[in-house]
């Protein structure tokens, strides 16, 4: 992909000028495409990733702090609400990241999940390239744009909050009941299974989720059966 096309996403998208495009590329480029082009490409992200992801954090820590005075347990959880794979993921697709994403073949044709996982770790690269190039300041813009902006969503949702425990108080205060969980179904070989999960509040279920995991399954569930019980609070 031409380095024109980056420095136009780079201003166009990011509202940054890169002093040096080739941070930007990087920034983009998975260790999957290294391994099949190593006569022309040197460097995959991860480097930048580790960097941006302690940038990432010190720019969300701060704000928290400047903004908000409550206790160091709910800042915690607010900056994990932001700084999570869902978050900055869904970040690098609301910024067209994929399009400019260097992989190998094999990635391109991988599953969601791990597509998802990449576009997360961009998003980090990316972070750390505009700092690296451009400063703290750039950086901070950038993130603040992208991920900060999306917080009042995140409390007004209550998404913040792990959405097992936001279930349980809801289930138990409005149905004087606990959640429980049963695994619906299971398919895919042992290194690559998806649990189906059903969350049931008095028996009848409030919620399904999918997930590599029974937890990650649980967890997904459990955000299905908040929104019926956020449809149905008025009711």
């Amino acid at each position: 992909m031409d380095s024109s096309i980056y420095v136009t996403f780079a201003k166009e998208k990011l509202n940054v000028t890169f002093d040096d495009i080739n941070l930007l590329i990087t920034a983009f480029t998975h260790r999957s495409y290294l391994n099949e082009h190593k006569k022309t490409v040197s460097e995959h992200n991860e480097r930048l990733e580790f960097l941006g992801d302690a940038v990432l954090e010190l720019v969300v820590t701060e704000y928290l702090y400047r903004n908000y005075k409550d206790p160091e347990g709910i800042l915690t959880n607010w900056r994990s609400a932001l700084v999570r794979t869902e978050s900055i993921g869904a970040a690098a697709v609301a910024f067209d990241f994929e399009p400019l994403l260097r992989l190998s073949r094999g990635e391109k044709r991988g599953t969601e999940r791990a597509r998802a996982q990449i576009l997360a770790n961009s998003f980090e690269a990316v972070t750390g390239a505009i700092y690296l190039d451009q400063g703290y300041d750039a950086a901070k813009q950038f993130v603040t744009q992208s991920v900060i902006s999306t917080f009042e969503h995140i409390l007004a949702s209550g998404s913040w909050m792990d959405p097992k425990s936001h279930l349980q108080e809801l289930a138990q205060s409005q149905d004087g009941a606990t959640p429980v969980y049963k695994v619906m179904n299971e398919v895919g070989p042992d290194h690559d299974k998806i649990f189906t999960v059903g969350v049931y509040v008095n028996g009848v279920i409030r919620g399904q989720g999918e997930g590599p995991s029974k937890q990650a399954g649980q967890q997904k569930a459990a955000v299905v059966a908040l929104i019926y019980y956020q449809a149905h609070k008025n009711a």
